[in-house]
């Protein structure tokens, strides 16, 4: 038998990744031959045949030549990389995996503030090691329309394991899945290493929920996973959005419904505009399903990455028109949708007034909440209060903010 296969990325501007040529051959010796090349030879060559000598050893490979050619990969993109190369000579079922870091081991509330998520390719490691320092409130680990086809099978190795092992700071951890049913088989490499979201692209029906939902839970069972995994559909089509509300109530783990307006625009046949006109329709469209069910919408993100004004013109419109946050593709679009997505001084000053009514009402044991001549309702105060937390959060209003109130 002799088979050569190939992985990873090389070439000039390539940082952080390797590139594996695997050769099996029945005419080699027993024992693997590895040979590696890498700027950082003299410091952690050793290291380096070692990873590579017990990832061998680990799925009994033999008759072997390795050639890892590195430009300054980690451990786990190496092994990332190696791994995907023997899973596409070998049918073993095993998976070579370093521990979880301790700082990736928490859940994500369905109601959890997303002002912002970070796309990142799922196959450029490069993109990922820090991407949480800019804080997001999302990072999105993109395997569908990020990654070539020829990439996918091992782009999902990759995300697997820059799960387990980059630290995200506490951003919410999200992998985009393939569109179905492609995307089911993408399930086994991301729900065993604590995922907290998947989005699901080009959704078009509750059918396509149900069914992601029915084999999440399969998986879930499989390794013992007790914690919510949360689903974002994006709208991305004509249907989508006619069917927007049957797919916001699809399933009790939807936490948000996003819309893509590239594909929807493309879709329409339609040119996408900065002024949105030909989305206008659909965007009003998602925003009303997610509200009637109770969930969130998440607008699309805003392209150009050099022009500051318009993004933050584009996220007050956003905000107007009911939507919760938005994809970014750059981390210098963070800042400005951070800041514009968040209460001005006229919705705290308002949520404030509403939030102090209600505990002075409550205090004197009134049934009955008023604020001037208008009656207060709970859903009303619920929306201040988190109006108040998410200004606290973003460091618009003090803690202490009732007492500040108060003294004015």
């Amino acid at each position: 038998m002799n088979k050569i296969v190939t992985t990873g990325n090389k070439g000039k501007g390539i940082r952080s990744d390797c590139f594996v040529t695997l050769e099996i051959d029945d005419s080699f010796n027993q024992e693997p031959q590895i040979e590696i090349s890498s700027k950082v030879m003299v410091m952690y060559g050793k290291a380096l045949k070692e990873l590579c000598s017990e990832i061998l050893a680990f799925y009994n490979i033999k008759k072997a030549k390795l050639i890892l050619e590195d430009s300054g990969a980690l451990p786990f993109v190496i092994a990332a990389r190696l791994e995907a190369a023997i899973k596409m000579i070998s049918d073993t079922e095993k998976n070579y995996l370093f521990p979880m870091l301790e700082t990736n081991d928490y859940q994500t509330a369905k109601e959890r503030r997303r002002f912002s998520r970070l796309y990142l390719p799922g196959n450029s490691p490069s993109l990922m090691i820090n991407a949480g320092i800019h804080s997001p409130d999302g990072i999105i680990l993109d395997l569908e329309d990020a990654v070539a086809p020829s990439k996918k099978h091992e782009a999902r190795f990759l995300v697997r394991n820059a799960l387990r092992n980059v630290d995200f700071y506490g951003a919410e951890r999200m992998v985009r899945i393939n569109q179905m049913p492609l995307g089911l088989e993408d399930l086994e490499y991301i729900i065993p290493n604590n995922v907290n979201l998947i989005l699901l692209p080009k959704c078009e029906s509750a059918a396509q929920i149900q069914l992601l939902d029915e084999n999440i839970e399969k998986i879930k069972a499989k390794y013992n996973i007790n914690r919510p995994i949360w689903l974002m559909p994006i709208i991305e089509s004509a249907l989508g959005v006619i069917n927007a509300y049957e797919i916001a109530k699809a399933s009790p783990f939807v936490t948000s419904l996003a819309i893509g307006l590239e594909d929807y625009t493309a879709d329409l046949g339609a040119k996408r505009t900065q002024e949105g006109t030909e989305s206008f329709y659909a965007r009003c469209a998602v925003v009303n399903a997610a509200k009637a069910a109770g969930i969130q919408a998440i607008d699309s993100v805003f392209s150009d990455v050099s022009d500051m004004e318009a993004l933050k013109e584009n996220v007050l419109r956003s905000k107007a028109l009911g939507f919760d946050g938005m994809g970014c593709i750059h981390p210098r679009q963070i800042k400005v949708i951070h800041e514009n997505y968040a209460p001005d001084a006229a919705e705290i000053e308002k949520a404030m007034k509403i939030v102090n009514a209600f505990m002075e009402a409550t205090e004197k044991g009134l049934g009955v909440v008023a604020l001037g001549s208008k009656m207060i309702d709970p859903p009303v105060v619920k929306r201040a209060e988190r109006t108040i937390e998410i200004a606290i959060n973003t460091g618009k209003l003090i803690k202490n903010w009732r007492e500040s109130y108060e003294k004015q």
